[in-house]
């Protein structure tokens, strides 16, 4: 899967911030990133910091372009911009305290055109690499809600999707239906043809509950809806992926036993999962990958190693593309 980006983004001068541009983890993929000359890294923090910890790590970030806020040129520029999309919200002197901030800053040099995609979390956490990408990014025609998936990732097996891992506390049966869609969208954006299953610890009315019941709705608005992929609902875990546990508990379905695509009824479940499948199951997850904003913006795990950085910038990168081509 990542030969494929690379070679889709490799040379095109995709510029992605990385907000965390002092940790060292960043500096790292940033300079592979750079030295293999896959994309365009711009990191984002106080450059005295930046260059204090690229020199503990001996690095080398010559050639990298090192954004500070405090130093950027065109700042009363972009309070200006600020002041028009937070109308109302914010005035100029809160606009530019803000600006001062790199997830808020890096946020809106993406939405200025000045870069392409942002990459955050791997100093902060989800809500602040979120809260600004609603504020300025917003969400794209026709969808209300952002949402995350992970693709798990295992030599020798199919990769999997699982959504929604890391956004929505609680979805609604709306939410959950514009959750599958996007992770549907998502998935063949990076190669994976969706069998959808819609998960509980119920299959097909064996249980009852308010959280089955969310499910079992989920799915039949999914099913009225014209789609080119299979889904099914609700299924519980094994019988959406052991054909013989599918045999017995939903014969009639046509994806059951053989699914690759999992929407979990909630963030307890959809985070334990796929942590579950990482740890035990030894898949490397590859997320979150936010879904449904109007630029490419990722956030990181604060847990995460420099491979990872290095992976999702490049699946950064690559949603510019895949936007463009949908467009």
């Amino acid at each position: 899967m990542f030969h494929a980006l690379k070679e889709k983004i490799k040379g095109k001068g995709t510029r992605i911030v990385f907000t965390g541009g002092s940790d060292q983890r960043v500096i790292e993929a940033a300079i592979r990133l750079k030295k293999e000359n896959i994309l365009e890294p711009i990191l984002l923090g106080n450059r005295e910091e930046i260059l204090y910890a690229a020199k503990g790590k001996g690095f080398d970030v010559e050639g990298i372009e090192l954004l500070d806020p405090k130093e950027y040129h065109s700042i009363d520029k972009m309070v200006k911009r600020v002041v028009e999309l937070r109308r109302g919200k914010l005035d100029e002197k809160m606009a530019y305290e803000e600006c001062l901030k790199p997830n808020f800053f890096g946020t809106m040099y993406v939405e200025m055109g000045y870069a392409d995609g942002l990459l955050g979390g791997a100093t902060y956490s989800t809500a602040d690499t979120i809260r600004p990408a609603l504020q300025l990014i917003r969400t794209k025609a026709g969808n209300s809600i952002v949402s995350s998936c992970f693709i798990m990732l295992k030599e020798g097996k199919e990769p999997l999707v699982m959504a929604d891992c890391s956004i929505n506390i609680d979805p609604t049966i709306d939410n959950v239906v514009e959750i599958a869609l996007q992770t549907a969208e998502t998935a063949r954006q990076f190669g994976i043809e969706p069998r959808m299953g819609l998960l509980s610890y119920s299959t097909l009315g064996s249980a009852k509950g308010t959280s089955v019941e969310k499910m079992q709705e989920a799915s039949k608005r999914l099913k009225r809806i014209s789609l080119d992929f299979e889904v099914e609902g609700e299924l519980q875990f094994d019988c959406a992926i052991v054909p013989e546990v599918a045999k017995l508990k939903a014969p009639k379905s046509r994806i059951a036993g053989n699914v690759n695509t999992f929407i979990f009824p909630n963030i307890d479940a959809g985070n334990i999962g796929y942590k579950i499948a990482a740890r035990l199951g030894e898949y490397e997850a590859v997320g979150p990958i936010l879904q449904g904003l109007n630029a490419p913006i990722n956030d990181l795990s604060r847990g995460c190693n420099a491979e990872e950085v290095y992976k999702m910038a490049m699946i950064t990168a690559a949603q510019k593309y895949m936007n463009k081509e949908e467009a």
